[in-house]
């Protein structure tokens, strides 16, 4: 009964001697949560440049509609104003969808510039965390070894 209680006492202070170390998951963590923000603030001002430009674009053309409208003298007259209205509508759309490809781009470049240096901070983090964690590791695993040698030496003597 003895033997089996060494054993266990033995495998308790083994499994206790390896190293949980939460300060690289804290890190992990922390730097998700930096990207998390930096997203959403891209997102964000995108979102309002392009409500900016949705809201221009509905108040240009509803002053387009009112001229598009309005009582006509002359049937030709009504041709010429859906001309000149369909012209203008062409015009608007060129420009603002120019607007909206701007601000694609520009979130583009801004999430490929944060990926980019949020991998480069995660593998930064990831690196020390592993030589961190094999250090301890190496450490833990040679006392365990020196520990059941010493243990299987008097067991053995015995």
């Amino acid at each position: 009964m003895a033997k089996t209680d060494d054993m266990t006492k033995m495998m308790k202070d083994m499994m206790g001697a390896f190293p949980v170390d939460m300060s690289a998951m804290q890190e992990t963590f922390k730097t998700q949560a930096s990207l998390g923000e930096k997203m959403s603030k891209v997102a964000v001002e995108a979102a309002e440049k392009s409500t900016e430009i949705s809201s221009k674009w509905t108040k240009e053309t509803l002053a387009k509609v009112a001229a598009f409208t309005s009582a006509k003298d002359e049937p030709t007259d009504y041709t010429s104003a859906m001309t000149a209205f369909a012209s203008a509508q062409a015009e608007l759309a060129t420009e603002n969808m120019a607007a909206f490809a701007e601000i694609a781009k520009k979130v583009q470049m801004e999430t490929v510039d944060l990926l980019l240096a949020a991998g480069k901070d995660m593998g930064e983090d990831m690196t020390a965390a592993a030589k961190k964690a094999t250090d301890e590791l190496t450490s833990a695993a040679k006392k365990a070894t020196d520990e059941v040698t010493a243990a299987t030496k008097k067991a053995t003597a015995k």
